[in-house]
């Protein structure tokens, strides 16, 4: 059975939070950097639409937030090889 984690979203103001429990994928960490934008911008748009419960906040500020956690390494890109879909986990 897989992990459970914890997946804390963010403000760039540290003011607010929301937090959900995730489980852990299974498969290959695809570089952030090697996607290209559009696909990446995509990518991320699908997930803060699925994963983000509405906030006050928009989906481009969503969007740039998860860019943001990317590019520090807080996030990464996992492709699930059993489900062969793409998701943004946590790092370890």
């Amino acid at each position: 059975m897989p992990d459970s984690t914890e997946v804390i979203m963010i403000s760039d103001d540290c003011s607010s939070q929301s937090t959900e429990t995730k489980i852990d994928e299974d498969g290959v960490d695809v570089p952030w950097d090697s996607i290209n934008p559009e696909t990446l911008r995509n990518l991320i748009s699908e997930f803060v639409t699925r994963e983000w419960p509405d906030t006050e906040y928009s989906l481009e500020t969503k969007i740039d937030q998860v860019l943001k956690q990317l590019r520090t390494g807080q996030a990464k890109i996992a492709f699930d090889l059993v489900s062969k879909t793409c998701n943004i986990i946590p790092s370890r």
